[in-house]
């Protein structure tokens, strides 16, 4: 292995985002958190036991390393293999290997890591260009189509996954084929002689670069990360259309952008772009306006399960409270990178709320878009599937999950998430450790008085009892915060025989000189709950979902008596009552009514209730599992 500068948190055994500057949370080593058993391990390790090995299969399938074996034996001309963003959903495949052979031992793993390295830097032209489309000759020349061809994006796609293997294992072969990329964008790209202006009109550069900047040191990368930021909103890349610049977040400079708009997946990597950017730069003016962007975000824009994206034209978000549910668009990949903003705000802030998006996003947004034998992918997550639906696209949701797209995206998008949860469960401070999300296994974490560690204990979000271990602590007091969720109302957080409210939405935190064997037990009431329409979201006014803790439910044909279709219930009482099941959270159960449904198309009069019907409801990410039919997140409340 050749050498590497490492500095501040971006060394080995880091896991992502990794602040140089200070930040009011740290993420805490990339070992320091297992999650075993229960919930998110099981997701984590169906993860790493089904879906990456598939992914493999299917990468082969459709030939993409055969794209970088042409370009290193010279065969410019032959066939193109995939989409041109195709380099990218290989980098992030490889991505999820590199988090994973952080977790296990598997000579597999380790094997991918190096053959495909070998694979990626032999395609690498001389002066650091990589992007085997262009070098097969599709286009005349390099950046010459910026808005489309994704060059930047596959090559910072390729730092992700660099930074990832070299935290992860400590290899640094590929980390030197990002580091020459990156020089190579750096001379290319910026303000001063002969540098082009311009960026990609798929932002994840952005990202990537600042990470390289956190592991080598390289201070050249933050400043190009912060170019291609502040160059957004000029329309550069679409001058004189301004319905392709708002596609593209090149409509309005990102400092003066108050909601994400356009393709929600580029808007939404831009914003976390921006963000580790302001982070870096202490740039704080930065941070409010991208505060404000979110906050926006999640009061106009984003539907109830915390899909982003309301528009199939586009993948674009719509107008404020422009969300319908039967037609969302709300792709796997914009959840994907809504979790990835909302980390680091949260990082930067410590603000419960991010933590708490997180949540929301990862259980009803995330997890849904894949099946639960992780085998099977949802690109698009619409909140109604309608009886009698007949869509071509098999995007839609009425075709069931696909086992791979042609662009994807969302698969391997989830597989690199999955891979890397446990970034996501705790960080520090130097006198505390803080829990956002609640999954078994251990946290282990040096603070300035010593090593704190802890066993955590939990079936969440079967249940809301969360039992926090002390195995090992420091001589000097210390702090455990934990997140108590804003719908969790009357929680408590009893340590020994002392009990401390929780407050919903905000942390509890205990400080104490703890000893081996304390105990802290989190108890979250998970009584179902509903929440309601916002009437000026047509199509929802007057209507409302069900939710149980952190899972939003929905309403499926296949629990419904013979002649009740799904398209036709209302729920006639608020009462809810939880049915045990033997595969995770429990069902609920509603009273409800069919709506008759009149002759005509339109009528005089509203039609009347028909007979009354028990309304069950499951949790959505388990939607399309049992089999493929209607579904309703939203029933109207009558009564």
């Amino acid at each position: 292995m050749s050498s590497v500068q490492a500095v501040g948190l971006g060394s080995v055994g880091q896991g992502p985002a990794a602040p140089v500057a200070g930040t009011v949370l740290r993420p805490v080593p990339l070992r320091a958190v297992r999650l075993a058993g229960s919930f998110l391990g099981e997701v984590q390790a169906s993860n790493a036991a089904v879906s990456i090995p598939e992914g493999a299969e299917h990468l082969d399938e459709q030939q993409a390393w055969e794209n970088y074996r042409n370009v290193a034996r010279g065969a410019v001309g032959a066939e193109y293999h995939g989409p041109n963003y195709e380099d990218g959903e290989a980098y992030k495949w490889l991505e999820a290997v590199a988090w994973e052979s952080a977790r296990t031992e598997d000579d597999r793993l380790a094997e991918w890591l190096k053959s495909y390295t070998e694979v990626i830097a032999a395609a690498q032209a001389e002066d650091g260009y990589l992007g085997t489309f262009v070098q097969l000759g599709k286009r005349d020349q390099r950046y010459g189509q910026l808005d489309f061809d994704h060059e930047i994006f596959n090559m910072g796609a390729m730092i992700q996954s660099a930074v990832a293997q070299y935290r992860a294992t400590g290899r640094t072969e590929l980390l030197d084929v990002a580091r020459r990329a990156a020089d190579h964008l750096d001379r290319e790209f910026g303000l001063g002689p002969g540098r082009r202006e311009g960026f990609c009109g798929h932002p994840v550069a952005e990202l990537a670069l600042v990470e390289l900047y956190r592991t080598t040191g390289e201070r050249r990368y933050l400043d190009l990360a912060s170019y291609f930021v502040d160059a957004h909103g000029r329309s550069l890349l679409a001058p004189g259309n301004a319905h392709r610049a708002a596609y593209l977040s090149d409509r309005i400079p990102v400092r003066e952008t108050t909601a994400p708009e356009g393709h929600a997946v580029r808007a939404v990597y831009l914003a976390a772009g921006a963000t580790d950017v302001a982070i870096e730069t202490g740039d704080t003016d930065l941070l409010g306006k991208l505060e404000t962007q979110w906050r926006n975000m999640v009061g106009t824009k984003m539907y109830v399960n915390g899909g982003l994206g309301s528009r199939w034209d586009g993948e674009a978000f719509g107008n404020p409270y422009e969300l319908p549910a039967d037609v969302a668009y709300g792709e796997t990949c914009a959840a994907v990178a809504g979790l990835q903003w909302s980390w680091r705000l949260l990082l930067a802030t410590g603000k419960a709320q991010y933590a708490e998006l997180m949540e929301w996003q990862l259980y009803n947004a995330v997890l849904p878009g894949v099946s639960l034998d992780r085998s099977k992918y949802f690109y698009v997550n619409a909140l109604q599937v309608r009886a009698n639906s007949d869509d071509a696209d098999n995007r839609a949701p009425s075709n069931g999950r696909q086992p791979w797209f042609g662009t994807s995206c969302c698969p391997t998008n989830l597989m690199r998430t999955f891979a890397s949860l446990q970034h996501y469960v705790a960080t520090s401070t130097t006198s505390a450790v803080q829990l956002h999300q609640y999954a078994a296994g251990s946290v282990e974490v040096e603070l300035e008085s010593g090593w704190l560690k802890l066993d955590i204990a939990t079936d969440y979000p079967v249940s809301g009892r969360v039992v926090v271990t002390v195995t090992e602590a420091p001589s000097a007091e210390a702090g455990i915060a934990v997140r108590i969720p804003a719908w969790a109302h009357g929680a408590e957080v009893t340590v020994q025989d002392d009990v401390v409210p929780g407050v919903p939405g905000s942390y509890a935190k205990v400080s104490r000189v703890w000893q081996p064997g304390d105990r802290l037990v989190v108890s979250l009431p998970m009584a179902p709950w509903l929440v309601h329409g916002h009437p000026r979201v047509e199509g929802i006014r007057g209507s409302v979902a069900i939710c149980r803790g952190p899972l939003l439910y929905t309403v499926e044909q296949v629990d419904q008596p013979d002649g009740v279709i799904v398209d036709d219930l209302v729920l006639t009482g608020t009462r809810l009552t939880e049915r045990p099941t033997t595969d995770g959270p429990p069902a609920i159960e509603a009273t409800g009514a069919v709506q008759t449904v009149p002759d005509g198309l339109y009528a005089e009069e509203p039609a009347p209730l028909g007979d009354a019907v028990p309304v069950r409801a499951v949790p959505y990410y388990q939607w399309a599992n049992r089999e493929v039919g209607p579904m309703k997140v939203w029933l109207p409340l009558l009564g």
